[in-house]
C-alpha cells in the first residue's frame, strides 16, 4: 500500500495537523469550542483563562500558523518538515501543561495530545 510506504502516512499526519491548526487560528478564532480552556468561548478568552498577556495570542498564533504552513509545504519541500513538526510539538506540549495548570478535565487536552503524538511520530520517522 503506497500510503504506508516512504513518508506517505507522515504526509497525512502533516496535512491533518496543518489544516486543523490553521482552521482553529484562522476560521474558529472567535468561535466557541468544547476544547477551549475553562469556560472560554474565543481564543482571546482562552488566553485570559491561562493568564497570558494579549501579545502572547499574536506570537503563538503567528508561530502556529507558520509551522502549520511549513508542515503543509513540507509535503513538497521536505526540508521544512522537521522544524515545523518540532514547533508544533513544542506548542502542543505547552498547551497540555496550560490545560493542567487551569485544572481543565483531560478531555480538553485531547487535540493537543493527538497533535503532539503525531508531531513526534513525524520527527522520529521522517526520512
Amino acid at each position: 500500500m503506497e500510503l504506508l510506504e516512504g513518508n506517505g502516512i507522515l504526509s497525512v499526519f502533516q496535512a491533518v495537523i496543518g489544516l486543523s491548526v490553521l482552521r482553529v487560528w484562522l476560521i474558529n478564532f472567535n468561535k466557541p469550542s468544547k476544547w477551549r480552556a475553562g469556560n472560554a468561548t474565543t481564543m482571546r478568552e482562552e488566553f485570559e483563562v491561562y493568564g497570558l498577556p494579549d501579545w502572547a495570542i499574536y506570537m503563538v498564533g503567528f508561530l502556529k500558523v507558520a509551522f502549520s504552513i511549513g508542515l503543509l509545504a513540507g509535503i513538497w519541500l521536505p526540508e521544512l518538515v522537521t522544524l515545523s513538526a518540532s514547533g508544533i510539538a513544542f506548542f502542543m506540549f505547552f498547551a497540555i501543561l496550560m490545560h493542567i495548570r487551569v485544572k481543565d478535565p483531560i478531555v480538553k487536552s485531547i487535540p493537543a495530545i493527538t497533535f503532539l503524538t503525531l508531531s513526534i511520530l513525524i520527527i522520529l520517522l521522517f526520512e
